[in-house]
C-alpha cells in the first residue's frame, strides 16, 4: 500500500523546515521526532502567561512580566566574570536587566540608550530591587505584535530552543493537507470534538492553562486518534489471525466430565464461564486467540486443562508453554494429577531433555503418542513437530507480545492459541497490549480459599515476629520469609538473606532453609525440594519466589522492609499463601517512618485481596511502562494519549475499530480511506503491511 501524496510534505526530510540544520534534526532525534508530521504530535506541555503589564508594581516576584521599558544606562562589568547590567524604566518604576557572559557590543545593538523596548522574562527582587536575568523576549515596540499573551513550551533536549522548536512546528503545521475525517462522524458530534487540522493548530496555540489539561476537547481529540489507529492496528492482527482458516475442534466432553468428577469440589461460576467461552470460540472455524486473565489463585490451571482436554477429545493434541523451565516444571506437576483423572498422558520437554530420550519424545508427538505436552520456548524448535496440533496454552508474564503470538499461529495449519497470565491488568493496558485478543476474566476465587489475614508491622516489632514464627513451626506450620537484597551494602541497611538466615537459624535451629538468585540452579531447586517436601519449616528468600511456587502447606508470609516493593510484588508475594487448609496469614514488616507512598501502598494490599483493585491503584501511582515494565510491555508509545487516565478512551476506541473493520475490512470506503492516512501519520506501518496482506 503506497502512501497517500498528499501526506509527502509531512514526511520530508526535517532539515526542509526553516531553521532546521543538521545538529537541530538530531536533536529533534533525541525527543522521537524523525519528520515534520511527528512535530504536529509534540505538543506543549506547559505554558508561559505574557500578559502586557504597565510596571512591576502590577506583579509580585518572582513571576514572568512582560512590559514596555525606556533603556537607561549599560553597567559593563569591571571585572571578568561579573554581570553586565542595563538599566531600564517602566511607566512606574526603574529596575535593573542583568546579563552573565555577554558581549557589550551586541548588548548595545540590542537595547539601545534612549529607546524603547518590549522585554519579557522573569523577574525576582534581590536586596528589595526587582531584577531581571536574561530577559525571554527583546523585541521593538512595533514588532510586540508577534509576542502571544500565552506562550506555549516545548520539550527540549540539548541543542534546542523554545524559539527553534516553536518555528519548526508552525512550519510543519503550514504543511497540514485537508484529509477526510476518521472519527466516526456520531461519535464526533457527540463528544463536541473539533476538525483535526483545527485541533492541531489549536493545540500548538493554547490561550490558557486550561487549554493544555488532557481533557480539553482539542487534546482528547488528538488522543483519540492515536489510540484508535492503535485499535484499528490490534484490530486487523485479530482479523488476520481470523482470516486465517481454524480447524473446528469440538470435544464430546468425556475427559472434561472425568477430571470435574475427581475434584474436590465444583469449579466457580467465573472458571465455567471461561471454559464454555473457550470451548464455544475452539469449536469455531475461526482461529481462536484469547487472553485468559486471572489473579493469583482464581483457578487457571484448571482452565487451561480443560481447553487441552477439548483439543484431545476431538482427535488432536494441546502443548502448554512457559517462559521458564521452572514454571513448565510447576505447571506439568499442576497438571500430572489432573492427567491421571483424565488418563491423559502428559508429557514435558525442556532444554535439559537430550539424547534418546528427546528422541522418543519427538517421536511419539509426532506420531499422536503424546495428546499433552508442557515445554519452555524449546516447543518452537524446527525439529518439534506434532500430528495434529489444535490448542497452544502460553503462560505470559508479559513476555510474549503481538508478533509472537502470530509466529505461535504459524505452528500448527490452525492452532488455536490461549495466552494466561496471573498479573491482573487494569482494564485500559489490557487493551493496549491485548487488544487484538478476546478476554475471559477469572475473578472469583475457588471453593476452600481461605482470606489472608493481612497485617502491617514496624520493624522494631521483629523479635514479637519471630516468636510469633517459633510457636507456628512447633505446631508444624511452613512460612516464607522474604528479604529486599542479598548482598550486605554498606549504603543499605537491609537485612540481607544471607545475614537474616543466619540470625533466625539461630532462633530456630536447623528448620530454616535458604534461597536467592545468586544461587547456582541445582542448590535453589535443592532448597525449593526440601522446603515442598517439608524437611525445612522456614524459607528465607529473595523475590525469587514471587513466581508460582506452590507450597499448600505455607501459611505464613513474612516480608521484610516491605514497603520497598511495588504493589504487584507484594501481592504476588501474598498469593504464595493461603493455598491450603491452614488460615494464613502475611506480615509487612516496614521500616518506620513510612512516606506516603510506602503508607499507600502498605494499606492498600491490607485491605483488599482484590488483584485488579490492587492493579488499578498500582496504575494510578505508578504509570503504565512501570507496570508493565516497559522493557517488555509491547506497550505502544503514546505522544498525547495518557493511558492511566483515558482508559475509557481507549474502550471507546477498540470499539470503534472492531466495527469499522466489521462494515469495511479492507478500509476502501471515503472513512476507511482517511483511516489508512491516519495509519501512515501515525506510523502503524504493521498495520498497513496487515492490510496489504489482506
Amino acid at each position: 500500500m503506497t502512501r497517500p501524496e498528499a501526506l509527502f510534505p509531512l514526511f520530508a526530510e526535517l532539515e526542509t523546515l526553516p531553521g532546521v540544520g543538521p545538529k537541530a534534526a538530531q536533536a529533534f532525534e533525541m525527543l522521537g521526532v524523525a519528520r515534520p508530521k511527528d512535530l504536529l504530535y509534540l505538543l506543549p506541555h506547559s505554558g508561559v502567561d505574557r500578559t502586557r503589564r504597565a510596571s512591576v508594581r502590577d506583579v509580585t516576584p518572582p513571576t514572568t512580566l512582560t512590559v514596555e521599558v525606556e533603556v537607561g544606562a549599560h553597567l559593563a562589568p569591571r571585572l571578568k566574570g561579573k554581570p553586565y547590567r542595563v538599566m531600564v524604566k517602566d511607566e512606574r518604576l526603574e529596575f535593573m536587566l542583568v546579563f552573565f557572559h555577554a558581549r557589550a557590543d551586541f548588548l548595545q545593538r540590542l537595547l539601545p540608550t534612549g529607546q524603547r523596548r518590549l522585554i519579557s522574562g522573569k523577574v525576582e527582587l534581590f536586596d528589595g530591587i526587582a531584577q531581571m536575568v536574561h530577559p525571554d523576549h527583546v523585541l521593538r515596540p512595533e514588532e510586540a505584535g508577534e509576542l502571544p499573551t500565552y506562550e506555549p513550551v516545548y520539550p527540549l533536549t540539548a541543542g534546542l530552543t523554545q524559539k527553534v522548536v516553536a518555528k519548526a512546528v508552525a512550519a510543519a503545521l503550514t504543511r497540514v493537507p485537508p484529509l477526510g475525517e476518521w472519527i466516526d462522524p456520531a461519535l464526533k458530534a457527540r463528544e463536541g470534538w473539533p476538525d483535526w487540522p483545527a485541533a492541531l493548530t489549536a493545540a500548538h496555540a493554547p490561550d490558557t492553562a486550561a487549554a493544555l489539561a488532557a481533557t480539553h476537547p482539542v487534546r482528547t481529540r488528538l488522543a483519540y486518534d492515536e489510540l484508535f489507529a492503535h485499535q484499528v492496528t490490534l484490530a486487523l492482527a485479530r482479523a488476520s489471525i481470523r482470516r486465517a482458516k481454524g480447524v473446528a475442534t469440538v470435544g464430546d466432553g468425556s475427559l472434561r466430565a472425568k477430571v470435574l468428577a475427581g475434584l474436590p469440589y465444583a469449579p466457580t461460576a467465573a472458571q465455567t464461564r471461561a471454559i464454555a467461552e473457550i470451548a464455544a470460540d475452539m469449536a469455531a472455524p475461526l482461529r481462536m486467540n484469547r487472553l485468559l486473565q486471572g489473579d493469583v489463585g482464581s483457578g487457571k490451571t484448571l482452565v487451561a486443562f480443560q481447553a487441552l482436554l477439548v483439543a484431545v477429545e476431538s482427535g488432536g493434541q494441546g502443548v502448554m508453554m512457559a517462559p521458564t523451565e521452572i514454571l513448565a516444571r510447576q505447571h506439568f506437576e499442576g497438571l500430572a494429577p489432573l492427567a491421571r483423572a483424565a488418563g491423559v498422558r502428559l508429557e514435558l520437554l525442556t532444554g535439559r531433555d537430550r539424547g534418546a530420550d528427546r528422541a522418543m519424545k519427538l517421536e511419539d508427538l509426532a506420531m499422536g503418542r503424546i495428546p499433552i505436552l508442557v515445554g519452555t520456548h524449546a516447543v518452537f524448535q524446527k525439529d518439534v513437530t506434532f500430528k495434529d496440533l489444535r490448542l497452544a496454552v502460553v503462560d505470559e508474564q508479559h513476555r510474549f507480545g503481538v508478533v509472537q503470538r502470530m509466529e505461535l499461529g504459524a505452528k500448527g495449519e490452525a492452532v488455536d492459541v490461549l495466552v494466561m497470565t496471573a498479573t491482573p491488568i487494569p482494564r485500559s493496558l489490557a487493551l493496549a497490549t491485548h487488544g487484538d485478543m478476546d478476554v475471559s476474566v477469572l475473578d472469583e476465587k475457588p471453593a476452600g480459599r481461605k482470606p489472608i489475614r493481612t497485617a502491617m508491622v514496624s520493624d522494631e516489632r521483629l523479635d514479637e515476629v519471630v516468636d510469633h514464627l517459633r510457636k507456628a513451626v512447633a505446631e508444624g506450620r511452613q512460612a516464607y520469609w522474604v528479604c529486599p537484597l542479598v548482598e550486605e551494602s554498606e549504603v543499605v541497611d537491609y537485612a540481607s538473606a544471607e545475614e537474616r538466615f543466619r540470625t533466625l537459624r539461630a532462633e530456630l535451629g536447623d528448620r530454616v532453609g535458604l534461597v536467592h538468585g545468586q544461587m547456582p540452579p541445582a542448590d535453589k531447586d535443592a532448597a525449593m525440594a526440601r522446603f515442598v517436601a517439608g524437611e525445612t519449616s522456614v524459607l528465607v528468600a529473595t523475590t525469587v519466589i514471587e513466581v508460582g511456587v506452590n507450597v499448600p502447606n505455607a501459611s505464613i508470609m513474612v516480608i521484610e522492609r516491605a514497603e520497598t516493593f511495588g504493589l504487584a510484588q507484594l501481592h504476588q508475594l501474598r498469593g504464595r499463601v493461603g493455598r491450603g487448609d491452614a488460615a494464613s496469614t502475611c506480615l509487612m514488616l516496614y521500616q518506620a517512618p513510612l512516606n506516603e507512598t510506602g503508607r499507600r501502598r502498605l494499606t492498600t494490599i491490607r485491605d483488599t485481596e482484590d488483584g485488579f483493585r490492587i492493579a488499578e491503584e498500582d496504575l494510578a501511582m505508578r504509570g503504565a511502562g512501570d507496570v508493565i515494565g516497559t522493557a517488555q510491555s509491547g506497550l505502544p508509545r503514546f505522544r498525547v494519549a495518557d493511558l492511566e487516565r483515558q482508559a475509557a478512551l481507549m474502550a471507546l476506541a477498540q470499539s470503534d475499530a472492531r466495527k469499522l473493520l466489521l462494515d469495511d475490512p479492507s478500509l476502501t470506503s471515503a472513512r476507511g480511506r482517511s483511516v489508512r492516512a491516519l495509519l501512515w501519520l501515525l506510523d502503524q506501518d504493521r498495520a498497513i503491511r496487515l492490510i496489504t496482506v489482506g
